[in-house]
């Protein structure tokens, strides 16, 4: 039997009943676009994230993008100001500074996080920048007080890119409330997954939310009165009654992520593999568990032969891609070594024990590229 990377229908299988009935509630209701679920699931996530507001939206990147243009809106950041970001990032990281007209500027990463590297960020600062982007990657804060005192010290703002960190702490805090503004994705493989598209924006800034909840509603804070050049991306009726929902078993499930990622770091012996870490200080949640190996395609196969799926998160940094092609001459190094050995094991709320040991033991019998595949 395969043991699947991510079993999304056995995900949500086990809250079916609970599910439907929501949906038939809200089908019901006959209102589906910012109405009680909306605000509802609001005030549950911004609680949760320990942050004075939520603002759902339709998507992680569109969360993003509305953080900068709030900002743009506020007076606090111009069009082409210089925005710091990982440079090993998911593409979406940087499409939104984009987005929003900015300057991305790449950053080197630390190789053990796979996040942010403040000696590196404080390297790239000049009289361009405006932001540093902090990405949680693979489930685990970036080092949020070393960049909040950076931050500080140059006068930048400071936002996280919480779209795989729902529930991560640093310090004790939540990620969402670490910075001027988080941006999250409720991507249904997220930790906290929709059954569809959708996001939210946390923020302890009340002017910057009330800008950003006129923003996703092109532009309106009064039907047909438009203040600001908004767009359309608002977190639907359906999506946030089943995200809220689904809010109330996220720590349970990030902690048992936690047990299987912890049987995976004692069981792994595979001098070939090198396996991830938590950073002191953090509370790690595993959105993914990611290993790094010289032969990654290999190793893949080899996994594959033995019925274990796996997923490549990413194969190819933002700079290579045909969108940057401006950038395809240049060189991160870090972040190059990082994408191209990277590889994701199965990792989910409904992994079993057994799975994982059958796992390790694939892995630990793994050779190396001049293994014979069975």
């Amino acid at each position: 039997m395969t043991i699947k990377f991510l079993d999304l229908q056995k995900i949500n299988a086990r809250y079916s009943n609970e599910l439907t009935e929501i949906c038939r509630q809200t089908i019901d209701s006959g209102w589906y676009i910012l109405g009680e679920k909306v605000s509802q699931f609001e005030k549950e996530f911004a609680t949760y994230c320990q942050a004075k507001h939520c603002i759902g939206v339709a998507n992680g990147l569109d969360a993003l993008i509305l953080i900068m243009e709030g900002y743009k809106a506020l007076g606090l950041l111009q069009t082409d100001d210089e925005v710091i970001v990982p440079s090993n990032t998911y593409i979406a990281s940087v499409l939104a500074i984009n987005k929003a007209g900015l300057t991305p500027v790449l950053c080197e990463p630390d190789i053990k996080s796979y996040n942010l590297s403040p000696e590196s960020v404080s390297a790239l600062i000049n009289k361009k920048t405006k932001a540093i982007l902090a990405v949680h990657l693979y489930g685990q804060c970036a080092d949020m007080q070393k960049l909040k005192l950076i931050a500080d010290e140059h006068g930048l703002l400071l936002f996280e890119d919480a779209a795989q960190s729902h529930g991560a702490l640093h310090h004790q805090k939540k990620c969402g409330s670490l910075g001027d503004a988080a941006g999250f994705s409720f991507y249904p493989g997220k930790n906290l997954g929709a059954l569809g598209d959708a996001g939210a924006i946390c923020t302890n800034n009340s002017e910057l939310a009330e800008v950003i909840n006129a923003l996703r509603n092109y532009g309106s804070h009064k039907k047909y009165h438009n203040k600001y050049l908004g767009l359309n991306s608002r977190l639907d009726e359906l999506q946030a009654a089943l995200l809220s929902f689904k809010l109330k078993y996220l720590d349970e499930e990030n902690a048992y992520r936690r047990k299987m990622a912890q049987l995976y770091l004692e069981k792994i012996n595979n001098p070939l593999i090198s396996l991830p870490t938590e950073a002191a200080g953090n509370y790690h949640v595993w959105h993914l568990f990611t290993v790094r190996t010289s032969n990654r395609y290999h190793f893949q196969e080899y996994l594959q032969n033995h019925d274990i799926q796996t997923v490549i998160h990413y194969p190819i940094p933002p700079h290579k891609q045909d969108a940057y092609a401006a950038w395809n001459h240049l060189s991160y190094p870090i972040a190059e070594k990082i994408h191209n050995e990277i590889i994701s094991l199965p990792m989910s709320p409904v992994i079993t024990e057994d799975e994982v040991h059958v796992v390790c033991e694939v892995i630990n019998s793994y050779q190396g590229a001049d293994t014979k595949q069975d």
